[in-house]
């Protein structure tokens, strides 16, 4: 109940800041920094158009919805994946998780986005200064999550995020809740995720200001605030018999930064190996075409081998392609 309440107060609160704190066209755009904490870590997920935090039960859960860790009965599993990002930048990860005790689970992940090396260039020097940088975007997290009942998870998160660019740089400590509810009727669960739950913090170091006069040093900012984001969603299978199942599902995105968004996302698996998937984010702020990807499994005794793929395309931007690699060790019993 205490938990409830403090998600509802949450919840209130990012309500009160949309209508207190609106800013850039009356809209909540540009508000926040940090903003590749909102990249999608793995392949599957991004497939299903982000509609994932109800589904999340393998390596990617400790990004997404870190109760989701107790609904796999492996006794460890991994994954790492690589996306090819836009302006030839690229994200990169690796989660892993482990059984701690029958109904607890403990795991962590990093996450980066890499950027080409750029030219730094002025008003006065539009070709260039003779300088150079190359942005950093990284984040540690630390996963723990307990099955309270046979249908009730609750997950945590603690991260250390570091961002920097041109001698600036930008570090924080966040947590994440992630609440799951699972139902006996078609496979439905319910999931609650709060992401990026931290204080505002100022970027450290200082940069030159090129002027016609003399150059200018500016060591002193405002504080940058989190991206906050509140989702809320739900899954189940319509169809789960013989070979074939189909799962759908549906989020709602609530950011502190942005303007509410609507994920939908379809996975139909063969035989439990072979796995198709398709999604949208209605309310983005770059259209595409739906997502789309594919998914493989090889289950072995001992030891499961995952392999998943995903195409997202975003009109004005271009067209990201992601990989996962999952593995994951089943416990003494399964075996």
């Amino acid at each position: 109940m205490r938990i409830l309440t403090l998600i509802y107060i949450y919840i209130i609160s990012l309500n009160l800041s949309a209508q207190v704190l609106p800013a850039f066209g009356n809209t909540r755009t540009g508000t926040s920094g940090l903003q590749f904490l909102k990249i999608s870590l793995d392949a599957r997920s991004a497939a299903l158009g982000g509609a994932y935090c109800a589904i999340s039960d393998d390596a990617s859960a400790t990004f997404w919805n870190p109760a989701g860790m107790t609904k796999s009965d492996n006794k460890t599993e991994s994954s790492i994946g690589h996306a090819s990002w836009f302006a030839g930048s690229s994200s990169q990860f690796i989660s892993a998780f482990t059984k701690y005790k029958s109904h607890t689970r403990i795991g962590f992940w990093v996450q980066s986005l890499n950027y080409p090396k750029m030219i730094e260039t002025s008003e006065f020097q539009p070709t260039g200064t003779g300088r150079s940088y190359t942005p950093t975007s990284q984040v540690v997290g630390l996963s723990y999550a307990k099955q309270l009942t046979d249908q009730f998870s609750i997950g945590v998160n603690s991260k250390w995020v570091h961002e920097g660019i041109a001698g600036l740089a930008i570090n924080n400590v966040m947590f994440d809740l992630g609440l799951r509810y699972n139902l006996d009727i078609k496979n439905m669960r319910f999931a609650v995720t709060i992401n990026n739950f931290g204080v505002n913090v100022k970027p450290s170091g200082s940069f030159q200001l090129l002027k016609f006069n003399a150059d200018q040093t500016i060591d002193d900012f405002q504080a940058v605030s989190v991206p906050g984001i509140f989702r809320l969603g739900y899954a189940f299978d319509p169809i789960n018999k013989g070979n074939n199942r189909l799962t759908a599902s549906a989020q709602l995105n609530h950011y502190t930064d942005n303007n509410e968004s609507l994920s939908v996302g379809f996975e139909y698996a063969w035989r439990k190996i072979l796995l198709f998937r398709t999604g949208y984010e209605f309310g983005a702020d770059v259209s595409g075409f739906p997502a789309l990807g594919i998914g493989l499994r090889m289950k072995r005794k001992l030891n499961n081998i995952g392999f998943d793929y995903a195409f997202n395309n975003k009109v004005n931007l271009g067209n990201v392609h992601r990989i996962s690699l999952i593995i994951s060790l089943a416990s003494k019993k399964q075996s």
